[in-house]
């Protein structure tokens, strides 16, 4: 299944309180929950002024719906085309 990467553009999003932060959490994963399981949320990184959020899905569109319904931005959406880490290094 493709893994992808979404950014949104959340201005502000660093300086959110931990029950507004768990608020878009509950609002993300029953938007999911009524999406079924095909899609899944791996986990999101919070920068200043975005969020960097990793999926798993079968396409971009269901990327865009999970968004739509559940009112969050997703300004670009790309899927993934391989993982590099340090194992990568080990040949």
């Amino acid at each position: 299944m493709p893994k992808y990467v979404i950014e949104r553009n959340i201005p502000g999003i660093h300086q959110k309180s931990a029950p507004e932060v768990q608020a878009i959490a509950q609002k993300s994963c029953s938007v999911l929950d009524n999406l079924g399981p095909q899609i899944q949320w791996v986990h999101s990184y919070v920068t200043e002024d975005k969020m960097y959020c990793v999926y798993v899905a079968p396409n971009a569109e269901m990327i865009r719906e999970h968004a739509r319904q559940g009112g969050f931005p997703a300004d670009r959406i790309s899927e993934v085309a391989r993982l590099v880490d340090p194992n990568s290094a080990k040949g």
